[in-house]
């Protein structure tokens, strides 16, 4: 038996220009699934595309100086433009990723009346496998000013609306059969709210990811001499809400809680 291995490893990631920080001109979303609008929005919240040239100066506004609100993420960016091309990069240009804007309509922003709203946050659809009927929402951020409100548990509603809800119902989804949640094993916070929001615990996963050497401190311990030493790994909290539990009760409290 003969056999040959040609692998040869990818190129490196583009260095993006400034123009294409912000994407393209108009923005394409780049998203495999149909956007409903009417799924995702309440009278108090609507969850809209994260367009950069629209959001991103306001969003790092709330966020550059609190590092406390990216201690449990896996990934680490410091500036502006390292935002903008992980967001680029990684999300817009993945068809089965997509990022949302939180617009809580109950406070007006008079710097963007065209929001219909304030920017509270952002929340992104990732890590789906779309021959399972799998995503995730994750990479949650909610500004301080908005946390303890209505807005962390609508967004969670909506985006259960939207990816659990057949096609053929009202408001339509996109009809998935599994939605994930993932957290750090430590972040309480965020375990405590999916468990209110009906997400069932399944257990944690060990050393899923590895972490950048500055987030070291924040996770496990790497494996010394691996591809990978020096840097620590994350084990990370998993959650769920799938089609049977959306049909059997959680699709009732959620219509309930969202039209209260």
């Amino acid at each position: 038996m003969s056999f040959v291995n040609n692998f040869t490893t990818p190129p490196p990631e583009p260095t993006l220009t400034q123009s294409e920080l912000y994407g393209p001109t108009p923005y394409d979303i780049n998203f495999a699934y149909p956007l409903y609008e009417e799924t995702l929005r309440t009278d108090r919240l609507k969850l809209v595309p994260f367009v950069p040239s629209a959001h991103a100066e306001t969003y790092w506004k709330h966020v550059k100086d609190r590092p406390e609100l990216f201690q449990y993420y896996p990934v680490l960016y410091s500036t502006l433009p390292e935002f903008l091309t992980w967001f680029e990069l990684k999300v817009r240009r993945n068809p089965y990723f997509l990022g949302l804007a939180m617009i809580d309509r109950t406070r007006p922003d008079p710097e963007h009346p065209e929001w219909g709203g304030s920017l509270a946050g952002i929340v992104n659809i990732c890590s789906t496998v779309p021959q399972n009927l799998t995503t995730e929402i994750g990479y949650i951020v909610v500004f301080p000013e908005f946390q303890h409100t209505h807005v962390a548990k609508e967004m969670v509603a909506l985006s259960q609306r939207y990816i659990l809800q057949l096609p053929t119902q009202s408001p339509p989804g996109i009809g998935f059969r599994r939605l994930q949640w993932c957290a750090h094993p430590e972040n309480a916070p965020s375990i405590g709210l999916a468990k209110r929001m009906c997400f069932k615990p399944e257990g944690t996963l060990r050393y899923l990811w590895v972490l950048p050497k500055e987030l070291n401190h924040m996770g496990a311990k790497g494996r010394e001499g691996d591809q990978f030493s020096g840097q620590g790994a994350r084990h990370t909290a998993v959650l769920s809400v799938c089609w049977d539990d959306w049909e059997e009760e959680v699709r009732a409290e959620n219509e309930a809680f969202l039209t209260k």
